[in-house]
């Protein structure tokens, strides 16, 4: 049987592999590194609770160990700013406030700089009792994802770590209440609000998404999509992997194609987003404008652990008024220098010329737009070029933070990675950053028939199995976001669990088969897309305006073999895609009990960090259909230079591995061909396929609708009401009222 060689590869171009031996799975020290990197995370708004942590962060003198760390000036660095005094405890921390942005790269860098494992721990030990817990949980996860010898350590996820950003403040309130009623319910309104009690101790509460009192205009209709935990956790991952202010010499060398991730990254976010909107009758994207209002307003009904609220923005927000001018002309006059360095095809930064003529210079534009140049060592003239473009935009729409010198701070959705993506203007914003990168490309010429034929091979046929998404439950573990009781404190362990019942998307599993004819035996890469084929009026798509709509669902490496090839994609195998995640206490009994870590990694675990939800595959569609185009093709393997070879095994079990985008290994650019403007008559080969699909979707009765209903609606639904009777009219003045037969004048 021929199977397909699917490689999970790393993080960036030339497949950044995380390994894991064997010989150290025997040992069980990845246990322990597992289980104490769980616990420094674990209840992260409360003082420590584990004595071993506590101990090792106060024995710990940061100061007269600066020998344990491989870059001094970090370490001096680092103790001035606590000298001169960090966020405290209990405040909220966002990457937007210089001074916090500053704070929190300085702890990172002295997590990142302890020349051992023993010294990391120590570390964090100490930044866990004595620092604030968001930059800690921040610069943590980061350090843990960016450190070589925490490879192989599962991060609990940011929706269990810190709840408060993925869950509606009511529902935060309720587990208050039933926490300091210790489980006591109220049965008159368990019914109602869908509180529920196991015989485990497990309090279950409803997200009622039919509850629409902040719904501000039809984006609403997409809540959905934009508020799922786990694409919000997909955006907040990648984020930690390459942070807009790390710089290049502190990444991971293998992560060669950098900006030009981040840049494919941001369009496929916003072409999967627009495939949604289809799915709800709506227009695509369109782009942010300083010039008028922003017509849609969002409203978050997030509250933070501390009693701040996120701020709502209403409809017909004024984006230019006194207090941002000066922002706006800032981005209008960083944008225009990118425009004109895209048009002349260079651009000259402390005195270095930078050149965007070709393919290759994608990672220049990508930071010019999402990071920022590097400082030229050594000549003390030379300056940090320009500030970073992302957080200037969004200081237009959120926090001021050029102009402000607020340290404590009440930040919008915009400014957390955690919740920027529930913000119907975040995508306007991306829109507009974007379409720089549809300039760029304007100027490469369009594939060739050389670039896109594939000589000896044909897409015989492309078929799926019926597309069908739905609606179903899912349960999110909200303990982190209730206080323990001293006596939980002390035994480490909650009385009480509280779940957030949740709805969201889903699909129903599917099959992709491809038939291809070849006349030779050789090595391929197949690129599968999912794509509208019309617009929300029902009108056909021109394919030059459609391109940037095409959302890449799978790409994986095939050995082709002389004559018919039949290749089978499950929707589950697909490329970097995870499924529901462990929760963290499952998590914790299975690192205790496995010993055979790899097996865990590859099954349960595969993509944990990287991967895009499963569910999330398909677009909603619609009841009776939705037309979708599905564009399949297959290209010859240019593999990028100094791959290992070995990689090429899927059987080693000596490699944990992740992937963003298997394409990385090929040399072509992220999106090929739809990167750039179609030739139509060079395009079309028998070595590609587009196939009409269609995507049903399937309603299900739910019973927080039902009950949403039944308690509150049946009153307020006036239709067959009778609005006036008899009784609204009387001879009684209305200014008077009777008592006893008397008369005296109304209140």
């Amino acid at each position: 049987m021929k199977t397909s060689v699917f490689l999970v590869l790393g993080f960036a171009a030339i497949a950044a592999t995380r390994q894991v031996e064997d010989s150290i799975a025997e040992n069980l020290s990845i246990k322990q590194r597992q289980i104490f990197i769980l616990k420094l995370l674990n209840n992260i708004n409360e003082p420590v609770m584990y004595k071993d942590i506590e101990d090792i962060g106060r024995n710990f003198n940061i100061e007269e160990n600066i020998n344990l760390y491989t870059r001094q000036e970090v370490v001096k660095s680092f103790i001035n700013h606590l000298k001169f005094g960090t966020l405290p405890r209990g405040e909220i921390f966002t990457l937007h406030v210089d001074r916090q942005l500053k704070e929190v790269v300085t702890m990172f860098h002295m997590l990142y700089y302890a020349k051992d494992y023993e010294s990391f721990i120590k570390t964090a030990c100490w930044m866990r009792l004595y620092l604030n817990e968001g930059m800690f949980a921040y610069a943590l996860t980061v350090a843990v994802r960016h450190r070589e010898d925490c490879k192989g350590i599962i991060l609990p996820p940011p929706y269990e770590i810190y709840p408060f950003y993925f869950v509606r403040a009511d529902v935060i309130q309720k587990a208050y209440l039933l926490k300091m009623k210790r489980g006591i319910l109220d049965h008159k309104l368990c019914e109602f609000y869908g509180i529920k009690k196991t015989e485990n101790n497990v309090l279950i509460i409803d997200e009622n998404v039919y509850d629409n009192r902040v719904a501000l205009n039809k984006e609403h209709k997409l809540t959905y999509f934009t508020e799922d935990i786990d694409l919000n956790t997909y955006n907040y991952y990648f984020h930690v992997d390459y942070p807009f202010w790390m710089k290049d010499e502190v990444s991971n060398k293998l992560r060669t194609r950098r900006y030009e991730l981040t840049l494919y990254y941001y369009q496929q976010i916003l072409a999967r987003y627009n495939l949604e909107r289809l799915s709800n009758g709506l227009d695509v994207v369109q782009t942010l404008s300083f010039e008028k209002p922003i017509r849609h307003g969002y409203y978050p009904w997030i509250m933070l652990h501390n009693g701040v609220q996120i701020p709502a923005r209403f409809n017909n927000y004024v984006a230019v008024h006194e207090d941002n001018i000066e922002n706006i002309r800032l981005v209008e006059g960083y944008e225009q220098i990118i425009k004109d360095a895209i048009i002349k095809g260079y651009v000259d930064i402390n005195g270095v010329r930078y050149e965007l003529m070709k393919q290759d210079d994608v990672e220049i534009l990508g930071k010019l737009i999402y990071g920022k140049i590097d400082k030229v060592p050594v000549d003390n003239i030379h300056y940090d070029a320009y500030r970073y473009l992302l957080i200037i935009l969004k200081s237009v729409l959120g926090l001021n933070t050029l102009k402000s010198d607020k340290y404590f701070v009440a930040p919008t959705v915009l400014d957390q990675y955690q919740t920027a993506l529930r913000d119907p203007v975040f995508y306007t914003l991306q829109k507009r950053l974007v379409d720089l990168v549809y300039l760029y490309k304007l100027r490469l010429p369009s594939y060739s028939k050389d670039d896109l034929y594939y000589p000896g091979i044909k897409i015989d046929n492309v078929v799926t199995d019926k597309l069908v998404t739905y609606f179903d439950d899912y349960l999110m573990d909200i303990t982190n976001a209730v206080i323990l009781t001293e006596d939980e404190y002390k035994k480490t362990t909650p009385d009480l669990k509280f779940l957030v019942r949740k709805r969201r998307l889903n699909n129903q599993p599917f099959k992709v088969t491809i038939d291809i004819l070849s006349d030779k035996t050789a090595d391929a890469v197949v690129r599968i897309f999912l794509g509208p084929k019309e617009d929300y009026l029902g009108q056909l798509i021109d394919i030059n305006k459609n391109r940037i709509n095409f959302v890449e669902i799978d790409s994986f490496l095939y050995k082709l073999q002389n004559g018919k090839n039949t290749l089978v994609r499950n929707s589950y195998d697909m490329q970097n895609l995870v499924r529901d995640r462990v929760m963290t206490h499952d998590l914790w009994k299975k690192v205790n009990t496995i010993n055979a870590f790899n097996d865990l990694f590859r099954k349960d675990l595969r993509n944990y960090h990287t991967g895009f939800p499963a569910r999330l595959l398909l677009p909603k569609g619609y009841v009776g259909g939705m037309n979708l185009y599905l564009y399949v093709i297959v290209t010859p393997l240019k593999l990028v230079d100094n791959v290992d070879v070995n990689i090429l095994d899927t059987n080693r079990r000596d490699v944990f591995s992740e992937s963003r985008y298997t394409t990385l290994l090929d040399k072509r650019p992220l999106g090929f061909p739809f990167d750039r403007r179609i030739d139509i008559t060079k395009f079309y080969t028998p070595n590609m396929k587009f196939v009409d699909v269609t995507v049903y979707h399937k309603t299900q009765v739910c019973d927080m609708k039902t009950r949403w209903e039944r308690y509150v609606l049946r009153d307020y639904n006036l239709v067959d009401r009778t609005t006036f009777d008899d009784t609204y009219f009387t001879d009684t003045d209305i200014n008077f009222k009777a008592v006893d037969g008397s008369k005296v004048v109304d209140l």
